[in-house]
């Protein structure tokens, strides 16, 4: 994903320039094989479709883009955030990782107190990014409350405490994402075979009680991109019913039918 920045080629365009424009309840315009020429050096991108938008920087790291050629660039979306607009590449290539084999096995409890237990009976830190921020978030969303208007056009001021509200948002999703993502791949590059808990998010965060903890958990996020890095890495990634046997259980099963 690139950051785009502001248009660089303004004067070159007749009419209306700018920033895509995007539908009332629409967050994203998606680009398949034409509408959009990149640079040479892939700094920079045009779009030439209906919109006319013109010519955008693009800020993001060389590794992403320069090797790649653009037959394999085979969808380009514009993605509106709260901070700004991002372009996200979908790129036909097959990413494989060496991993050594370390001849660890290890099966892991995910749980609210501790991110996740492990076999070995380790523990994850379960970094609360939600309940850290709540704090700042009703502060923030009080003062946009006092700012609406009904019934009349809404002031500059309260479309500017909507956005401060909206990227407070975005950061504590973007710090859950990055813990899913931190958690998963150090799971799976420290280990040849990994076990985990399938557990039905959806129908666990109907419980009035802890949905806003199990949200802020992000255990279906982990998952994800656990069964993501297992595929790339090449390793083992199982999961199993939440109602089979405790993992450390059968670990110690497995020792006492060794010592035998």
């Amino acid at each position: 994903m690139a950051h785009v920045a502001a248009p660089s080629s303004r004067a070159k365009i007749s009419g209306k320039k700018g920033f895509p424009k995007f539908k009332k309840y629409s967050r994203s315009v998606e680009y398949k094989l034409t509408g959009y020429k990149l640079s040479d050096d892939r700094r920079k991108i045009k779009f030439s479709d209906g919109f006319k938008a013109g010519e955008f920087d693009l800020w993001c790291s060389q590794r992403t883009l320069v090797y790649y050629s653009e037959q394999q660039i085979r969808r380009v979306r514009v993605v509106r955030r709260a901070d700004g607009y991002y372009c996200q590449f979908l790129i036909d290539v097959e990413r494989q990782e060496n991993h050594e084999p370390t001849g660890q096995v290890t099966g892991i409890d995910l749980g609210l107190k501790e991110f996740y237990t492990d076999a070995q009976g380790n523990t994850v830190d379960n970094l609360r990014y939600l309940r850290r921020s709540e704090k700042r978030l009703k502060k923030a969303q009080r003062r946009l409350s006092k700012r609406f208007r009904k019934g009349k056009k809404q002031s500059n001021n309260y479309h500017k405490q909507r956005v401060k509200v909206a990227k407070l948002h975005l950061k504590v999703s973007r710090q859950r994402e990055d813990k899913a993502i931190k958690y998963a791949l150090a799971l799976v590059q420290s280990n040849d075979l990994v076990v985990y808990e399938a557990l039905k998010v959806r129908n666990l965060v109907k419980n009035r009680k802890f949905s806003k903890s199990i949200s802020d958990a992000s255990w279906y996020q982990f998952t994800e991109w656990l069964n993501y890095f297992a595929k790339i890495y090449r390793i083992v990634c199982i999961a199993v019913p939440p109602h089979f046997p405790d993992f450390s259980q059968i670990n110690l099963k497995a020792q006492s039918r060794d010592e035998k």
